[in-house]
This record gives structure tokens, C-alpha cells and sequence, in this order.
């Protein structure tokens, strides 16, 4: 059995499966550089997970993760913009993740850009994400 964050997390991997412009190029936690035939892509990591106790036998958490779109290009922020929106339709589809979350809410957006033998840009869309848990028991 799996923790409500990992199976949330894989949730997400999963309702992004088809987004615009990055193929199958969905990536979970990844450390590795990303070379040029890799991107575009999607990379999902959780950021933080944050527990308040709401009553005596549960937790309320909130998940925040990060799904940042890899793009190249003279504009990178442009060349990401299309993924960034069916990506964030993707998410906001379902709120509940197919029933595994309360909520799923967007937050920031943040942009970082690099540079090399082709410019690079990292667009992290952070989204907070309201779960429930058991206290003894992650899974449920």
C-alpha cells in the first residue's frame, strides 16, 4: 500500500499524460539533466507537504507541488506557453484528482532562464493540493 501523497503524485503523472507538446516526456523527481532531445518536457516533484490536525483521529495536508515545463528556444517562456496551458487545464479538470483530494488549487508561477548552446527556460507552476489522512494510517 502507498502513502496519499505518492498516489496523488502519481495522479498527477497520470492526468497529464497527453499534454501539449511534450509526448510522453512526463518525468516524477527527476535529478538528471535534461539533454536537448528530451525537452520539452514536464517534471513533477512535491515541494512541501504541510499536516494540521482537524479533528482527534485525522490530519488535513497540503501538498504543494511543483510542475515545471523545460522548454528551449530564442523565447522559452513562449515555446512553454502552450504546454503551460493544457497542462493547467489537465489539473483543474478534476479538483478532487479522481477523488484521492479535497482540492486542488494553483498558486504561483516562477520562471527561470538559462543559457547555452540554446536558451533554456524553466516555467514551475506550483499547486497546492488539500488531502486527508487518517492519523495513524497515510494511506487512508
Amino acid at each position: 500500500m502507498t502513502t496519499k501523497r505518492e498516489s496523488i503524485l502519481a495522479a498527477i503523472a497520470t492526468v497529464l499524460a497527453g499534454t501539449t507538446g511534450v509526448s510522453a516526456r512526463i518525468y516524477r523527481s527527476r535529478t538528471e539533466a535534461f539533454t536537448r532531445a528530451e525537452t520539452p518536457a514536464i517534471l513533477i516533484e512535491p515541494v512541501q507537504d504541510i499536516a494540521q490536525q482537524i479533528t482527534l483521529n485525522n490530519y488535513e495536508w497540503a501538498l504543494l507541488v511543483r510542475i515545471t515545463v523545460i522548454a528551449r528556444g530564442d523565447i522559452p517562456d513562449q515555446q512553454a506557453d502552450a504546454t503551460i496551458l493544457s497542462l493547467h487545464s489537465k489539473i483543474s479538470a478534476d479538483l478532487t484528482l479522481g477523488g484521492l483530494c479535497q482540492d486542488v488549487q494553483a498558486m504561483t508561477v516562477q520562471y527561470d532562464f538559462l543559457d547555452g548552446d540554446q536558451p533554456m527556460g524553466l516555467v514551475m507552476c506550483d499547486y497546492n493540493i488539500k488531502y486527508r489522512t487518517v492519523l495513524n494510517d497515510l494511506s487512508q
